[in-house]
């Protein structure tokens, strides 16, 4: 599961591009706490803690325990708005959860026991499709990865999301298809190497039969 990050945020009292710009020059970001059928929650937190949690690489992944004043609000960050061209941070938007809420999560996937693919021992390339996987999970059980076993795999093989065993708690956002997750193919060279036996085999026949129809 990821770690729980926690972050200190003050209530915003003003509003609007003026107040956010004033306070972006103090070193603050604006915020705002949604959800949980409570009215939002216009906030703002300091920009060098805001960078700390961003540099972890998984916040956007992980719960996120905002303090403010004497309230503990238990959020997941659902968007971080940055400068186009300083990429500061300029705007959070956390989700509010409840105590047994769930939460839509893109979750990275890792690849495990390649060794062990007689497809990639062969020199077959893993060509992953999604690196991340949309899941819907416990909010207290968010994973940090999903490892996936590519053992006894072959070249021309796919692994698809029924092949995965995901943690107890979290399924699938998408559930209209079995969609592809990454396939095992054959290097170029392989493939070329393949296409000109073929070719070399085609042509051995057209002879074998020119002679044959001559004789």
């Amino acid at each position: 599961m990821s770690d729980q990050l926690t972050i200190s945020a003050e209530k915003r009292d003003g509003v609007g591009k003026g107040a956010s710009r004033a306070l972006r020059r103090e070193g603050r970001v604006p915020a705002v706490i949604y959800g949980d059928k409570q009215e939002p929650l216009s906030i703002h937190v300091e920009e060098k803690a805001l960078i700390k949690l961003l540099m972890t690489g998984s916040f956007t992944n992980s719960l996120v325990q905002v303090s403010v004043g004497e309230e503990s609000l238990r959020t997941l960050p659902k968007d971080v708005a940055f400068h186009p061209v300083t990429d500061r941070p300029l705007h959070v938007d956390f989700l509010r959860l409840s105590k047994d809420a769930t939460v839509d999560v893109s979750v990275p996937v890792h690849f495990v026991n390649e060794e062990a693919s007689p497809g990639l021992k062969r020199g077959g390339v893993l060509n992953v499709v999604r690196f991340e996987l949309e899941l819907v999970c416990d909010a207290a059980n968010i994973p940090d990865t999903i490892e996936i076993d590519v053992t006894g795999y072959e070249i021309g093989d796919s692994i698809h999301i029924s092949n995965v065993k995901l943690p107890d708690g979290s399924k699938s956002a998408i559930t209209d298809r079995d969609f592809t997750i990454a396939t095992v193919v054959a290097p170029s060279a392989l493939k070329q190497s393949d296409d000109a036996e073929a070719a070399e085999g085609a042509e051995g026949e057209e002879s074998a039969e020119g002679e044959a129809s001559d004789s």
